[in-house]
């Protein structure tokens, strides 16, 4: 069973929007920080953003003032809204969850997002 699914990935025009989601196991969601990471091709996997159990967000650099990182508790999915897209966006992006008090990391299959020049 998979405990993190994710959806909404695809084909957009540079300048478009996406919005990823990731529906988590309810006690894995409700535990855990919740991060967005992506893994262009030949490059090494990168954070993109973090938002916290408590609702705390945090972003690289790279995504600040065009992605947006949000959790609706009560269907246990975190959502990754994607503005103003670049061709250098394009990877393969993958759902994180940190429970730190089990120790534990669990990881979506991962959603392709495809950008257009």
């Amino acid at each position: 069973q998979e405990r993190l699914v994710e959806s909404g990935g695809g084909l957009v025009q540079a300048g478009g929007s996406l919005r990823l989601s990731c529906a988590a196991n309810d006690i894995i969601f409700s535990s855990s920080d919740m991060g967005w990471y992506r893994q262009a091709p030949g490059k090494q996997r990168e954070w993109v953003a973090t938002i916290t159990s408590d609702g705390s967000t945090n972003y690289a650099d790279s995504a600040k003032g065009r992605f947006t990182i949000s959790r609706e508790n009560a269907v246990n999915t975190v959502f990754l809204l994607m503005n103003s897209l670049k061709p250098e966006d394009t990877a393969v992006y993958y759902c994180n969850a940190r429970w730190a008090m089990a120790g534990r990391t669990y990881w979506g299959q991962g959603t392709q997002v495809t950008v257009s020049s």
